[in-house]
């Protein structure tokens, strides 16, 4: 319990910082980080973000690379933006497109991919 009490008190000090002093500047832009879990029974070869009030796709995260059923991998998003809901495309290696729109990426941490 008293860890538990040290991390609830060390979370309040940041929050009443983050409250004193980013009123008066702006919104600096940070990288997002997910953690993209793979838990369907076939592997993503696309994996793709992009800010819910963009119109289009930015590039495939993975590059070459893919994320095969029953691993995780770590993403960082780093477009230099200051919003947490963005569109998330995946593409399989079986051929399906799946596209998941507003999700709030700051507050999940974490997306899962399932059948």
């Amino acid at each position: 319990m008293k860890n538990w009490m040290s991390k609830r008190r060390a979370a309040g000090i940041l929050v009443c910082g983050l409250l004193s002093g980013g009123l008066a500047a702006p919104a600096a832009a940070e990288d997002l980080l997910l953690v993209l879990q793979n838990t369907s029974s076939v592997t993503i070869t696309e994996f793709y973000t992009s800010p819910a009030d963009v119109d289009e796709w930015e590039e495939d995260v993975f590059a070459d690379g893919v994320l095969p059923s029953g691993n995780e991998v770590e993403v960082t998003i780093s477009d230099g933006r200051t919003q947490c809901v963005y569109d998330i495309r995946i593409i399989t290696d079986d051929g399906d497109d799946i596209e998941d729109r507003g999700v709030d990426l700051c507050e999940t941490g974490t997306y899962t991919f399932t059948d």
